[in-house]
C-alpha cells in the first residue's frame, strides 16, 4: 500500500506504523488498537468524508441502537440512519431470475462513479436486480453541511431530493413457477430413483448394459411462456437454492462447493442437444423449401448410411413413410435424408428464426446456444443428417426450446421473450415501461406458410394421439408436442416440448431432465405446469396427486 513504507514486511510492523499515522499508538489494550487502526484504515480506504459517510455496521439490534445513541450524543458526525432495505420473501421461488445486491468491488465502483456510485452502495449482482439495476437504484440526493470553526454541525441543507427507485412487476405466475419448481425436482429424483433401480437390477442379472439408465439424474430445466406475447409464466431450474440465504456465509460456501452447481441456470444458462424435438424445425424447413412435401414417401431400413462416416440408426424400420408418419414415430432415418435434401446452411438459417442459436430477448443474461454447421468448428457434409436429429453440435437452452415451440404454434412468428410485464415509479402511479401483452413485440417471421405449419402442428399433435408422448394423450386438453432424447456423456438427456390447447395456443412448454433417461418424467412435469396454468392447481395439491403418481 502507497500509505506503508515499502520496507515494512512483519504484520506487527505494519499495525505499528498505522497505530502511528492515526495516533492510535496511544491507546494501550492491543486489541482495542488493533480495532481502532482496522476501522479507520478502512475509513480512508473508503474515501471517507464530510459528504461519504463510513458505514460501521448493518442490521444491528435494536439494544444496540439504544447503547451507540446513548454514548454518541455528543460526538459530531457519528449518526444512525434507517434505510430502506430489498426482503425477500420466498426465497426459493425465483433466485435465478431476481438475483441479488451487494456492495460494489473495486471494479464496479472505478465502473460506476462517475454514475454517482459512492464505494459505501450497493449494485445488483445478477439476475433482474442487475438487469434493470437502473431503474431499480433511484437517485442520490446531496446534503449541504455547514460547521463552525470548531468543526461543530450548525445546519444541514438538502439541496437535492433523493429519488426511491421504480417498482418493477413480472410476467411469472407464482403459482406456476412454484409448481414447476417441486414438478421437476419430483421428477428429477423419480427418474434417478428408476434409473438405480434398473442398475441395481441389471448388476444382479448380469446384464451387459448396467449404468447409464438414468441414475445420473441431478439437474434440469422447465419453462412456461405465453404464446400470445412470449412472456415467461414460469422457469426452474434444478437443483434450486435459497437466494435469501445467499449472504449466509456457510450457505453460500454450499452454493459455490456442491458439485450440481445450484446457483447455475439450466433453464438459462444450459445448453442442451435438442434430440428429436428439432424434428419439427426440419419438417418446416424442408416443406417450405420444396425439398419434400406431405406425401413425400422415403423408405427407413433402419440404418441410414448416405454418408459412412455419419450413419445414423433409427429406432425401428418403418419401410415406406411420410412426413406425418416419420413425425409420429420420431423416424431418425426420415429426418437425416430430409436434411441431407436442404441442407445446413439452410437449416439453421431457418432455425434462428424459430428463435434457436440466438437471445431470446429475456432482459436478464442468457446463453445463445450452438447451431450446428453455423458454430461449429469444423464440419463435413454428413455431419448435416446428425444435425437434422437434433444432435451433432446442436445445443439450446429450455428457454429457446419453448420460444421455438411458442413460434411454431403461433404460424411462424416469433415475439421478443420477456420477464418485465411493466415498470413503474416508486409511487406506482405513473408507469415507465410496459410491455403490452396486446401488442407483444415481434422479432422474427419464419416465411414458412400456414398450411405448411398445419401438416407439421397436425403431426404434433399425432405424436401426443399416438406417437412417442402417448403419456400425455390423457390430459383433458388437446396438446401438441414433440420428444427427445439427445446422447452425451452420461446418460440421455430427455427432452418434452408441447403447446396446448392444440386448436387454440395459449402457453408453450420446455421441459429438459438432463440425464434423465426416460421422456416420461419430462412429460409428467409438463403436465402438472399445464395443471397449474389451465386448472389453478397448487403445490399442496399436485403433491397429493400430481400426474405420474
Amino acid at each position: 500500500e502507497s500509505m506503508l513504507n515499502d520496507e515494512l514486511v512483519t504484520a506487527d510492523e505494519i499495525l505499528s506504523s498505522l497505530a502511528k499515522r492515526y495516533k492510535a499508538d496511544v491507546i494501550e489494550d492491543l486489541n482495542r488498537r488493533r480495532d481502532v487502526v482496522s476501522v479507520r484504515y478502512n475509513m480512508e480506504k473508503s474515501g471517507y468524508s464530510y459528504s461519504q459517510a463510513y458505514i460501521f455496521a448493518k442490521n444491528v439490534s435494536q439494544d444496540a441502537v439504544a447503547v451507540v445513541s446513548e454514548r454518541t450524543q455528543n460526538i459530531a458526525g457519528v449518526d444512525i440512519r434507517v434505510t430502506n432495505e430489498r426482503v425477500i420473501k420466498n426465497g426459493t421461488l425465483i433466485p435465478h431470475i431476481l438475483g441479488v445486491v451487494g456492495s460494489l468491488s473495486s471494479d464496479e465502483y472505478e465502473q460506476n462513479k462517475d454514475k454517482g456510485y459512492e464505494i459505501n452502495d450497493v449494485i445488483g449482482k445478477f439476475g433482474i436486480e442487475r438487469a434493470l439495476e437502473e431503474y431499480l437504484r433511484g437517485e442520490s440526493g446531496v446534503k449541504t453541511i455547514v460547521k463552525d470553526e470548531d468543526g461543530n454541525i450548525v445546519s444541514e441543507e438538502e439541496s437535492v431530493k433523493a429519488e426511491p427507485g421504480d417498482t418493477v412487476y413480472l410476467t411469472i405466475d407464482s403459482n406456476v413457477q412454484a409448481v414447476a419448481n417441486y414438478s421437476l425436482q419430483k421428477n428429477i429424483d423419480r427418474a434417478r430413483a428408476e434409473g438405480e433401480r434398473e442398475v441395481a437390477a441389471a448388476k444382479a442379472n448380469k446384464k451387459k448394459q448396467q449404468k447409464l439408465l438414468g441414475e445420473d439424474c441431478y439437474c434440469g430445466g422447465a419453462v412456461m411462456l405465453s404464446v400470445k406475447d412470449n412472456s415467461v409464466i414460469a422457469a426452474a431450474s434444478a437443483p434450486n437454492y435459497d437466494l435469501s440465504k445467499y449472504y449466509e456465509s456457510d450457505y453460500n460456501a454450499w452454493l459455490n462447493t456442491n458439485k450440481h452447481s445450484p446457483m447455475f441456470s439450466r433453464t438459462f444458462d444450459g445448453s442442451f442437444s435438442p434430440g428429436s424435438a428439432f424434428k419439427p424445425c426440419v419438417a418446416l424447413a424442408a416443406l417450405q423449401e420444396k425439398v419434400i412435401t406431405k406425401n413425400s414417401a422415403i423408405r427407413c431400413t433402419k440404418h441410414y448410411d448416405y454418408y459412412p462416416s455419419d450413419v445414423v440408426n433409427c429406432l425401428g424400420t418403418h419401410g415406406s413413410i411420410n412426413l406425418h408418419s416419420a413425425m409420429t414415430v420420431s423416424c431418425n432415418y426420415y429426418f437425416a435424408e430430409t436434411g441431407r435434401r436442404l441442407g445446413a446452411t439452410t437449416l439453421y438459417m431457418y432455425a434462428e428464426k424459430f428463435g434457436l442459436g440466438v437471445k431470446t430477448g429475456l432482459e436478464i443474461d442468457e446463453s445463445v446456444g450452438v447451431l450446428a454447421g453455423r458454430d461449429s468448428t469444423t464440419w463435413y457434409e454428413g455431419n448435416t443428417v446428425q444435425a437434422a436429429i437434433g444432435q451433432s453440435d446442436n445445443t439450446f437452452t429450455p428457454m429457446q426450446l419453448a420460444t421455438y415451440v411458442s413460434t411454431v404454434a403461433n404460424n411462424g412468428v416469433r415475439y421478443k421473450t420477456h420477464l418485465v410485464r411493466k415498470i413503474t415509479n416508486y409511487e406506482r402511479d405513473e408507469t415507465v415501461l410496459y410491455n403490452n401483452p396486446k401488442e407483444p413485440t415481434v422479432v422474427s417471421k419464419s416465411g414458412v406458410s400456414k398450411s405448411n405449419f398445419n401438416l407439421v402442428k397436425n403431426s404434433m399433435r399425432s405424436v401426443v394421439t399416438s406417437g412417442t408422448a402417448t403419456v400425455v394423450s390423457s390430459y383433458p386438453k388437446a396438446v401438441a408436442g414433440k420428444t427427445g432424447t439427445a446422447e452425451n456423456a452420461g446418460s440421455d438427456h430427455v427432452i418434452f416440448v408441447c403447446f396446448a390447447p392444440y386448436d387454440k395456443p395459449e402457453v408453450a412448454v420446455a421441459v429438459v431432465l438432463e440425464h434423465g433417461a426416460k421422456g416420461k418424467y419430462a412429460m409428467y412435469t409438463a403436465m402438472d405446469m399445464m395443471d397449474a396454468y389451465f386448472y389453478d392447481k397448487t403445490v399442496k395439491q399436485v403433491k397429493s396427486k400430481g400426474w405420474g403418481d
